[in-house]
């Protein structure tokens, strides 16, 4: 008998960890942070990390596990989340997975096999070099016409997944995207429960604006400032993470801090454009309106669900 699995999914600012905390402890759960950002530690304010009064003694996986100057691949969030989740069921708590970063989601409850293709290193340096002497979005277009659901889906600045898109593309004649699709893709060794929360946009969309002013007024800046004197830097791919890339732009006199504070909330705003669109094309989602329904009527539904099955 498959051993049950919820995951609490939606769009940044829409209200996940509250919600979360309340429905671990109704059923006995622990949480596994499927974040990219959560899992850097020192970087607590950009990323809106839980602290521990909010965690209110349930057990949290998955975050402040890597050092800002480690790159860090979803492979690596399999092998880690994936003993995470195997010591949660072994201690007959349930599993439950929190996050918007839906990729991680799909690494822990998909089909998906990191091996499948090789590597090219020449042909990463080639665009690594290409990027540096062009720009991100130079090697982002090299994505429109070969995978355009890759193209749409991956943002420039991720410049290590729009290399592996190519990379894979190149060596194997499909589309990234296309590991992403069919029925085999998304067998599980678990019953899952998928629930993704959501509201009205021009609602989601304040409530993002309000949270960047509310880590502005944390020290978001004196944050950046702490990270950068301990040596991280631009170049590294957590401080690629909205947010940071802007204020560290700031810091090194390339625009205002206004326009910094402007450039976090549009790209938070339009990352969760990107999580939503990707949570709809996930067969499994039943999304929950938060405009519709009450927090504890959300409760209350996944509840049922996750009971009575």
């Amino acid at each position: 008998m498959k051993k049950k699995l919820l995951i609490l999914a939606g769009p940044t600012g829409v209200g996940k960890t509250e919600l979360s905390i309340e429905l671990a402890k109704r059923l006995n759960g622990e949480i596994i942070s499927a974040d990219s950002m959560q899992i850097y530690k020192y970087m607590d304010i950009g990323s809106a990390k839980i602290t521990r009064e909010e965690m209110d003694g349930v057990p949290h996986h998955m975050i402040d596990i890597v050092d800002p100057s480690e790159s860090f691949s979803v492979s690596e969030y399999k092998d880690r989340g994936s003993d995470a989740l195997e010591e949660i069921i072994a201690n007959n708590k349930l599993p439950m997975i929190v996050g918007g970063t839906g990729l991680y989601i799909n690494s822990l409850t998909c089909n998906m096999n990191f091996s499948e293709t090789d590597k090219d290193e020449d042909y990463r340096k080639y665009l690594e070099d290409l990027a540096n002497e062009k720009g991100n979005e130079f090697v982002h277009e090299k994505l429109k016409d070969i995978d355009p659901i890759s193209y749409k889906e991956i943002h420039y600045n991720n410049l290590k997944r729009v290399i592996r898109a190519l990379e894979v593309y190149k060596l194997t004649g499909k589309p990234f995207s296309s590991y992403n699709s069919g029925e085999e893709f998304y067998k599980s060794p678990y019953d899952i429960h998928f629930f993704v929360l959501t509201m009205n946009r021009d609602t989601l969309y304040e409530r993002i604006n309000k949270r960047v002013d509310i880590m502005i007024d944390k020290g978001l800046l004196d944050e950046c400032i702490s990270l950068k004197e301990r040596g991280y830097t631009s170049s590294m791919q957590s401080m690629q993470g909205i947010g940071y890339k802007e204020m560290l732009y700031h810091l090194e006199g390339k625009i205002s801090f206004e326009e910094a504070v402007d450039m976090v909330k549009q790209g938070s705003r339009n990352y969760a454009k990107r999580q939503l669109t990707w949570f709809r094309r996930d067969p499994r989602a039943i999304f929950l309106d938060k405009d519709v329904l009450s927090d504890s009527e959300i409760v209350a539904e996944i509840l049922d669900d996750i009971n009575s099955k």
